[in-house]
């Protein structure tokens, strides 16, 4: 495994105060209570879910700040002690249990404070609409009561039906997505169990009862593992990458998995999964069918992007979470290398390869990074996470955590492109409008340069590390136990059979030579580390920032910034490509800006990026696919 030199963490206070993004609140409840408030008269509140465990950290700290029952939540719990207190002042007995929620600090407790009160429930009894709905807005749905777990679920999974092999498009070259390989057969059990949790606990975690997509390159129990390769339609695994045993401990539904590019090892999505000897599917965007929707992990994000799951996980190597993110208008987060256990997950370079999630929001990107931190003995890698863990990411979304940050740009790594140059014109406005003050690097140390053009570990390391995965999680009934076994079996995208004999050519000295403990590769990740926690200090930034990549393209090698650092990096929408930037542009295409933080600061980055997302607003949607009619 890679070993960095820690790198120094931030200076910087964080900020946790959180803004609510929308009202998830009993709306008849407290529309009915404000009514009442001229009256001074007592309402009882509308019922809620029952009070949760305490045993997982909810969205914070605005949703737990007035929590009063030490359930790290608001519910109808802690309505009912702040009612049986109404007109308590400080010299009442029983006061210290309350204070927290005189809103108005008017040292009394009067039914604006209930109303404050239940503005902090995870509670919404409106219509509910799958389309675009976020983590949080399903739980204060569910509940509400509003829809179930297998509600949801079974949308989702007419979605998939209806959406994903079906030619939607109707103008020229348009294509089917592609973007699922399998579903889950026992996904609608899954959500009957949650909502049973539901019942009989309350909310136990902010997932509890979320439909997810996972890259098919993770291991599940319950469907078949295929990496993309036909090869390996067989590979049904007897357990779960331990990335999926935690999101189902968090009670998330693994709905389906994700088409990818085989064997992760490309930008465009081709895979052969399920199709006849020859045979390949490619993946699309459903910004625009007619261009890939990236990869490796194209499937996650063309599936997020057009609410085919309520939230997605890809791997990433060298961007295979940050392309389809930046293709599709998501939010992406590559964790630093250590912060998520690889175990289980087909490999493509262990020095560089990490899971994380993909999603329609920093919010829901946050959430769903919660479940998938922890140490794992299995990839020991994860050891060096202890004590830089918060107890929820959530804490840092904040809409002015941007103010006072100092946000550096390395020129360089703008590129020429007229529309990224254009977005990246307004995204530092915007920066500096909240806040923060943009440093333009002009010269970078020859190191810096030389960490952007170290190459991925994808050719030299893959045999080594594919034969660790087949020796350890491969189904024994898959014949193709090798890539010479995977070559024969014809059932691959054969176009790239020269590029699987590269692979296989690689001897275990030159898999040392690169990626041993003294290897070049493994030495120029230190390097790369240091190089740019340097450069970091020396100019006293919280973050560096770059574009993503151009509209359906990359930048040169920004992409690698990341993974040949091992930092942490979060992706974000900035903009789309409009007419008036000339050079030919794809009109609509996306563009994404990317935040890089210090070794385990995903707490930084993500409260840096939610700042930006809420000043910018900036995702696009995908109109062709809307509600089903």
């Amino acid at each position: 495994m890679t070993a960095r030199r820690p790198a120094q963490r931030s200076a910087t206070a964080m900020h946790t105060r959180t803004t609510a993004r929308r009202a998830t609140t009993t709306v008849g409840a407290v529309a009915a209570l404000a009514a009442l408030v001229a009256t001074g008269a007592v309402v009882a509140p509308a019922a809620a879910a029952p009070a949760a465990s305490a045993a997982e950290p909810f969205l914070a700290p605005y949703y737990t700040a007035l929590d009063l029952t030490g359930d790290k939540q608001v519910t109808k719990a802690d309505l009912d002690v702040l009612t049986d207190h109404l007109g308590a002042t400080p010299a009442s007995a029983g006061w210290s249990t309350v204070a927290a929620a005189d809103s108005d600090t008017d040292g009394v407790i009067t039914v604006k404070d209930v109303v404050a009160l239940s503005q902090r429930m995870i509670y919404d009894d409106g219509p509910f609409e799958l389309v675009e709905a976020s983590a949080l807005d399903m739980q204060a749905a569910m509940n509400a009561g509003v829809t179930t777990s297998v509600k949801i679920t079974q949308e989702y999974l007419d979605r998939i039906a209806a959406l994903d092999r079906t030619v939607v498009d109707p103008g020229a070259g348009g294509r089917a997505l592609n973007s699922i390989i399998s579903t889950n057969a026992q996904a609608l059990t899954i959500a009957a169990q949650a909502d049973a949790t539901r019942a009989q606990k309350g909310m136990t975690s902010m997932l509890l009862g979320v439909p997810i997509a996972v890259k098919d390159n993770y291991d599940t129990a319950d469907m078949p593992t295929t990496g993309g390769c036909g090869c390996w339609d067989a590979n049904q695994t007897s357990d779960d990458a331990t990335m999926v045993k935690n999101l189902r401990a968090a009670g998330a539904v693994i709905l389906a998995k994700a088409s990818l590019d085989e064997f992760a090892y490309g930008f465009v999505s081709e895979f052969s999964s399920f199709q006849d000897p020859g045979k390949t599917l490619l993946v699309a965007s459903p910004l625009n069918t007619t261009k890939t929707a990236g990869g490796s992990s194209g499937g996650t994000g063309a599936a997020i992007a057009a609410n085919l799951a309520g939230i997605g996980f890809g791997t990433d190597t060298g961007g295979s979470i940050r392309v389809p993110s930046t293709y599709n208008s998501l939010v992406g987060i590559r964790p630093t290398v250590g912060l998520t256990s690889r175990d289980g997950i087909i490999p493509l370079a262990l020095t560089q390869d990490t899971g994380g999630p993909i999603a329609r929001s920093v919010t829901d990107a946050a959430v769903a990074l919660d479940a998938v931190t922890g140490v794992d003995a299995a990839d020991p890698i994860t050891a060096e996470q202890q004590g830089h863990v918060p107890d929820s990411y959530t804490a840092a979304l904040d809409p002015t955590a941007l103010k006072g940050k100092r946000i550096g740009i390395v020129t360089s790594m703008l590129g020429s492109n007229a529309t990224v140059l254009r977005l990246w014109a307004d995204a530092k406005a915007k920066l500096e409008a909240k806040g923060a003050t943009v440093v333009e690097i002009t010269t970078v140390p020859a190191a810096f340069t030389a960490t952007l053009n170290e190459g991925s570990g994808s050719t030299n390391e893959f045999k080594h590390d594919l034969n660790i995965y087949i020796q350890n999680h491969l189904a024994p009934n898959v014949t193709a136990r090798s890539i010479d076994d995977i070559l024969a079996s014809g059932r691959n995208v054969t176009s790239r059979n020269s590029i699987y004999t590269s692979r296989n050519n690689v001897t275990d000295a030159q898999y040392q030579a690169w990626a041993g403990p003294s290897g070049t590769h493994t030495a120029a990740i230190a390097t790369g580390n240091a190089t740019v926690t340097q450069l970091m200090n020396d100019n006293a930034l919280d973050s560096l920032v770059y574009p993503s990549g151009s509209p359906y393209s990359t930048i040169s090698t920004n992409m690698r910034l990341s993974p040949n650092t091992g930092m942490p990096a979060i992706t974000v929408p900035m903009g789309q490509a409009v007419a008036a930037d000339g050079t030919n542009p794809v009109v609509g295409a996306n563009v994404n800006l990317e935040f890089l933080g210090r070794d385990y600061d995903e707490s930084g980055i993500i409260g840096l990026a939610y700042a930006f997302e809420q000043a910018t607003h900036a995702r696009a949607t995908a109109p062709l696919y809307g509600p089903l009619k």
